[in-house]
């Protein structure tokens, strides 16, 4: 999945497969990726002033996830 740069003191880089709803999160910790994630959750967090803070408030706790490296 091609994952896109963010300005971001957490989050690397985004990618989104809208197919099979699934959004992938590169942290300094890792990748994860969250499933049966809503398009519009990815453009939400793609145009948030913050990433870090949009992604704290609408998608951790609110999606399972895996950790894939």
């Amino acid at each position: 999945m091609e994952r896109l740069p963010v300005t971001s003191s957490n989050i690397i880089s985004v990618g989104y497969e809208p197919a099979e709803m699934v959004l992938e999160i590169e942290f300094h910790s890792g990748i994860y990726r969250y499933f049966s994630v809503a398009e519009s959750v990815h453009s939400g967090l793609m145009l948030a002033s913050s990433h870090g803070r949009y992604f704290a408030r609408t998608i951790k706790d609110r999606y399972s996830f895996s950790k894939v490296a």
